[in-house]
């Protein structure tokens, strides 16, 4: 590993595993690390195999800790601002396209932009003591895309939102659960059992469903959403749909395809 950091990809099977890996500086991204994660994610989002995929920050002290702040020194207008939240945005869309569930592993931090990675997670499970938050207004001055924004507020709430950017409060795990955010919080030698159960579980569901349900869900998120019918069809048109009639007519475990 180079001293800059890296996005790492592993893969088990039909689960991808994406590391952020620069646990010196509790896993800040630089400029290549979400490169890194543009080339993984666009992989990812194209392979017929997966099934399923979890991410997580190395060292056990922090999921991502943001952007690494230093890179902002070069900024001097701006415009420079404009093009860093449409990279931003261009980076989420990347993770958002891939299209099979998506488990964030929070230990310690989830900061800025590492807030902004989890939350386009479709499930987030956090070990006690995890601290959330996106701090910029007692920190650099910045602010965050419309979409950012946008997906706190869908995660969170208004009210939490408002409180974590405008008060520079972080969200505790359990507050984070209460909210919806997170699925789980578990003791942190529990973490590992926990997201192979929840990957377990996606791995055992219908994957047309699983995929159809999180396209859906995003088109009405992003004001795309129409009838739908597209999705309706390609489910029920589907071998698995008809296997999984069968299977259950005879009580027998379904065989998914993803065909």
């Amino acid at each position: 590993m180079s001293g800059d950091g890296e996005v790492t990809l592993q893969r088990e099977g039909p689960v991808a595993h994406v590391t952020f890996d620069r646990p010196a500086a509790r896993n800040a991204m630089t400029w290549a690390m979400y490169g890194q994660l543009d080339e993984i994610c666009t992989d990812l989002a194209a392979d017929r195999d997966l099934r399923a995929v979890v991410f997580r920050g190395a060292g056990g002290r922090s999921f991502v800790a943001g952007s690494d702040i230093a890179q902002f020194r070069d900024f001097t207008c701006g415009e420079d601002g404009l093009e860093y939240e449409r990279s931003m945005d261009r980076h989420m869309a990347r993770l958002l396209a891939i299209p099979v569930p998506t488990v964030a592993a929070i230990e310690g931090w989830a900061v800025g932009g590492g807030l902004s990675i989890a939350a386009c997670c479709d499930l987030r499970v956090a070990t006690r003591g995890t601290k959330l938050g996106i701090p910029i207004a007692r920190t650099v001055g910045n602010c965050l895309s419309m979409a950012s924004y946008r997906r706190l507020v869908d995660g969170i709430g208004a009210a939490s939102s408002k409180r974590m950017l405008m008060l520079g409060e972080f969200l505790t795990a359990e507050e984070a659960l209460a909210s919806g955010f997170l699925v789980r919080v578990v003791k942190p030698d529990e973490l590992d059992r926990e997201i192979e159960a929840i990957v377990d579980r996606l791995l055992g569901n219908a994957p047309i469903t699983l995929r159809v349900t999180k396209e859906a869900i995003r088109r009405i998120q992003t004001g795309e959403d129409g009838d739908g019918a597209d999705l309706i069809a390609e489910t029920y048109g589907s071998d698995d749909f008809r296997h999984g009639v069968a299977a259950f007519v005879n009580k027998e475990p379904p065989d998914w395809s993803g065909r």
